[in-house]
């Protein structure tokens, strides 16, 4: 029993580790070293574009559900990040490199794996998992698009990463370390701004230049990765609800809320390295450095890497896939990660998890699984595979695709809280099954 997996990033790396722990042979096929992306930096697999990425590590918040299922069923992403996370709070923040590097040497250690560097630009034959990712390269592309009978079956959004600066560079006499409304610990750099300082970054932030994106515009931008200077456009306040909200965050020095507050959070486990929160942009590098040194703390800031944009893809997957990401055309085939309509990182490695559970079970004869939608990854695979959805737009993870508890709960928090309780009641009935 053999299996091609086409990229290795979250999702591939995923989906490869499941089918080879339960016997099936797999042949990964990763381009890099030998071809990158513009939004990838080295030559390891599940490359994470920032530290913070995979999000909230509370079970109150939908994302920090999922990432318990994927733990309790012995998932390899959440056990490489769990294996280099850094403090961030209440979230699950890790160190890039490190937690890429050692997704890679588990993958290459593995003796049911043979990794095969190289660009794919067809489909081979036999049981196939394209985990190509948002910026699958347009000759697989193509051929995707010709498989799919040429109709408008993928569709384009913004995706972008925020700056980094280094730690050293932050002037910590105009900003204070804290968590807001001292949940956690005091984990994020809080850079404070006066009504006229805000003023003064809104008015340049929103006639910056940007830089250059071929093929898209501002209006196809997705919801959940917006550009900040896009957000500023509508409207002067707009940033002071959003990443610049300074509620539940007192200003040690004032004991009072500021105007506007800019975060931090650490990029790596030593804390050398700061991203700032809610800041992807498609800035020219030079307007990034002039604007974003306007925030006080960061008036010398040293950035590391400036903020990018990039392409991302993704399939109309209800009229195209079931439950379990196959093709329903050909059922051979299946698909995994952001190209199939799950937003973010984590989303992408629970459905490459679900791929390579289900696929090998089916290659050994196994019934499926049928993860409810009661759970984290039964939501997902259902959300995808639902017909009824008439505009599908990426989605990520939270309790409005599950359903309802059936009872009164007072409390959003607590609400939740059940929620995730019986996801995971749920979660630990199956192990066993899952994991034969």
């Amino acid at each position: 029993m053999q299996v091609t997996v086409i990229g290795a990033g979250l999702a591939g790396s995923e989906c490869a580790w499941q089918l080879a722990s339960r016997g099936i042979q797999v042949t990964l096929r990763e381009m890099k070293p030998e071809k990158k992306t513009p939004a990838h930096e080295t030559e390891y697999f599940a490359e994470l574009c920032c530290s913070n990425s995979l999000r909230s590590d509370q079970l109150e918040n939908a994302v920090g559900l999922l990432k318990e299922e994927l733990r309790r069923l012995d998932s390899l992403i959440l056990s490489c990040a769990d294996a280099t996370r850094v403090e961030a709070g209440g979230a699950l923040a890790v160190d890039r490199h490190g937690f890429a590097r050692l997704v890679t040497e588990r993958i290459a250690e593995h003796p049911n794996i043979t990794v095969v560097p190289g660009e794919v630009t067809g489909l081979p034959g036999g049981e196939v998992v394209v985990a190509s990712g948002p910026l699958t390269s347009d000759a697989l592309a193509e051929r995707l698009q010709a498989l799919l009978g040429g109709e408008e079956t993928a569709l384009h959004f913004y995706d972008a990463a925020a700056p980094l600066v280094s730690a050293e560079s932050i002037d910590m006499e105009k900003a204070w370390m804290g968590s807001r409304y001292d949940r956690g610990t005091a984990d994020y750099v809080n850079c404070p701004m006066s009504e006229e300082e805000y003023g003064a970054f809104w008015q340049a932030l929103t006639t910056a230049r940007e830089a250059e994106v071929h093929g898209f515009e501002d209006q196809k931008v997705f919801e959940g990765c917006m550009p900040v200077e896009v957000m500023a456009r509508r409207g002067r306040e707009t940033l002071c609800y959003g990443p610049l909200k300074p509620r539940g965050l007192t200003d040690p020095r004032t004991g009072k809320e500021p105007y506007a507050v800019v975060q931090l959070r650490r990029d790596n486990r030593e804390g050398s390295v700061y991203n700032l929160v809610g800041f992807q942009t498609h800035l020219r590098f030079p307007e990034q450095r002039r604007v974003f040194s306007m925030i006080p703390a960061l008036h010398d800031a040293e950035f590391l890497r400036y903020g990018v944009m990039h392409r991302n893809t993704f399939l109309n997957s209800p009229r195209l896939l079931d439950r379990y990401y196959r093709l329903k055309a050909e059922p051979r085939i299946s698909f995994a990660g952001q190209m199939t309509g799950v937003e973010g990182y984590v989303e992408s490695a629970a459905s490459g998890f679900l791929v390579g559970v289900e696929t090998a079970r089916r290659l050994r004869g196994l019934s499926p699984v049928d993860f409810p939608q009661e759970t984290a990854i039964g939501a997902l695979g259902l959300y995808i595979s639902n017909q009824s959805v008439t505009a599908f737009q990426p989605m990520n993870i939270n309790f409005g695709i599950m359903p309802p508890l059936g009872h009164r709960v007072r409390g959003k928090r607590n609400k939740n809280a059940e929620l995730s309780q019986r996801a995971l009641k749920i979660i630990d009935g199956l192990r066993e099954t899952v994991l034969e």
